[in-house]
């Protein structure tokens, strides 16, 4: 989920759009049995599950920077990690799903991962930033300095004189200095690194669990 996503309004983007809004979660739990299920098919490579740290951990920072950032609603975030790029809770979720397949080396996973990416989250990306184009009046600029997902590599700033580089708040609220963990924790971000972990130890146990009690060869 988009750190930035609004509230849906009902009606807004294409049938796939508000589909693709729907379907998301569940796809998550069904891509998750699908992982375990490929798990107990095949052994893991200790040296891959190693080697998959280097994306899962950067993804998982990313979630949790971004989440201490976002007022869902009320304000247009222009700083911390959106200075970089304008979806970086996909770009994080996107480095973890890389990271575990990785971990499995499995095509099949990697292949299921980049037609979810495609097929769902690029139309819920595009339908968020039609409701954020018109609820937000600097947004239009603001998506001509940062990128929409792969992260420019200094901060863009924004003159807070400038009406057109500062989007509008429709809801007067006290912008943060910098990162919040009440935020943090509203958002339940948390929860990503819980899955992280158990997906992790899954890797470690779940076949050596199967076995011992006769479900499947070791």
């Amino acid at each position: 989920m988009s750190a930035q996503e609004p509230t849906p309004i009902p009606g807004a983007g294409s049938w796939w759009q508000r589909m693709a809004r729907r379907i998301r979660v569940p796809l998550g739990f069904l891509l998750a049995v699908l992982y375990l299920f490929e798990l107990a098919r095949r052994a893991p490579h200790p040296a891959a599950a190693a080697c998959s740290l280097a994306l899962v951990l950067p993804g998982l920072w990313l979630r949790g920077y971004a989440s201490g950032y976002v007022k869902k609603n009320l304000e247009l975030t222009l700083t911390g990690p959106y200075a970089f790029t304008r979806n970086p809770l996909y770009l994080g979720s996107m480095l973890m799903a890389a990271g575990f397949a990785v971990a499995l080396l499995s095509w099949l996973i990697a292949v299921v991962l980049a037609a979810g990416f495609a097929l769902v989250y690029i139309p819920v990306i595009v339908a968020e930033e039609r409701f954020l184009r018109a609820q937000f009046p600097g947004y239009a600029a603001y998506s001509q300095a940062v990128p929409r997902f792969f992260p420019r590599l200094t901060p863009a700033r924004f003159s807070a004189r400038t009406s057109a580089e500062r989007p509008a708040v429709p809801v007067a609220a006290p912008r943060p200095s910098g990162f919040s963990l009440s935020l943090y924790l509203q958002h339940r971000e948390y929860n990503a690194a819980i899955g992280a972990v158990l997906l992790y130890l899954s890797l470690l146990l779940l076949r050596p669990a199967l076995a011992a009690i006769g479900l499947w060869a070791k």
